[in-house]
């Protein structure tokens, strides 16, 4: 990746020399929305100026804002690993990590996990347990029973709600057809299960009475997820309630299709059926499969996404392109089954 398609200030933070605590061995990491620092025993992370519509960073003002919202609903989850707002000053000709001159940037600084726990480094190990996913559950069930659900959230379990973010990923992709990661008879026959399903109002709306639709965490699949002790479940949606807002079984399923995507399907069985019990939401089963069809194609689309992206390698890209290849299979597998 050449740092001439990065922006200055994140040069600047590629350099020891920039923070004020030991950082050597200063890793850059990147996402579709996101520059991440990996800076000794600390992690600072910078919003890309993007407008997807459903995300919008395109002002510095807006990015602020959304960076107080991940750290405020972060610490839902992990109050000890969330720390602080920080910010990129100008310095002179140069730049200044919390510095008194003009902002030039915000982000925010975490504590550094042990990478050797991250959950998807677990499983390429074949080191994860049920013990593991027990840890989750036990995480996940009293956060979903004290997560908001109240009249606000509650309209976001509707049918016509749920469609808006279903049928946007479908706009969303349509140009990526046949272009080597989603042929177009993938494409119809997952666009046809996914609208017969949101024509059954009453199973949206049975969750509703149910009290299953919560302010959940959004994001809930392995690369989120730090298998320490405790366990860490970070990284949630912070940018978009509509994603946030929603069924349980929407929130769990994605996991659940993460172990699916690494060929885990005993665990990811596993996972949903202590989930249940513990949570006693048995009504979850019959949304399980729709849901694992939607969080997979939103997995393929990020990786399209992320390839899109001028400041990504040619290497990366080709590997995001077959990484969305491989989810848009299972959202077809999902909706067949």
């Amino acid at each position: 990746m050449s740092d001439v398609t990065l922006p200055s200030y994140i040069q600047f933070l590629q350099q020891e020399n920039s923070y004020t605590h030991a950082a050597a061995d200063i890793r850059l990491v990147q996402t579709h929305i996101s520059f991440v620092l990996l800076a000794g025993d600390f992690v600072y992370k910078w919003k890309k100026p993007v407008d997807f519509g459903f995300l919008d960073f395109s002002t510095l003002e807006k990015r602020k804002y959304y960076c107080q919202q991940e750290l405020l609903l972060n610490r839902r989850l992990c109050p000890d690993l969330y720390e602080a707002l920080v910010t990129v000053n100008r310095d002179g000709d140069g730049f200044c990590l919390n510095g008194s001159g003009e902002v030039v940037e915000y982000g925010i600084r975490m504590a550094r996990m042990p990478e050797e726990q991250m959950m998807g480094r677990v499983m390429a190990r074949g080191e994860l347990t049920r013990a593991h996913l027990d840890d989750i559950i036990n995480r996940l069930v009293p956060f979903y029973e004290a997560a908001a659900g109240d009249g606000e959230v509650k309209q976001f379990g509707k049918a016509d709600a749920v469609a808006v973010n279903v049928l946007e990923n479908f706009d969303q992709t349509e140009d990526f057809v046949d272009k080597g990661a989603l042929t177009r008879a993938q494409f119809d026959t997952i666009v046809s299960y996914s609208k017969e399903f949101l024509t059954h109002e009453d199973r949206f709306q049975a969750r509703i009475d149910a009290g299953r639709i919560r302010d959940c965490h959004g994001d809930l699949h392995s690369a989120n997820i730090c298998l320490s002790d405790p366990v860490y479940i970070f990284d949630c949606i912070e940018f978009n309630e509509r994603f946030r807002y929603t069924d349980v079984a929407a929130d769990v399923a994605f996991l659940a299709m993460d172990l699916d995507f690494h060929g885990a399907a005993e665990f990811s069985n596993y996972f949903i059926e202590q989930f249940v019990e513990k949570s006693g939401d048995s009504d979850l089963m019959g949304m399980l499969n729709f849901y694992k069809c939607y969080r997979t194609y939103v997995r393929a689309k990020i990786a399209l996404f992320t390839a899109s992206d001028p400041a990504v390698d040619a290497e990366a890209r080709t590997a995001l392109i077959e990484q969305a290849r491989k989810h848009f299979l299972l959202a077809e597998q999902y909706a067949t089954a």
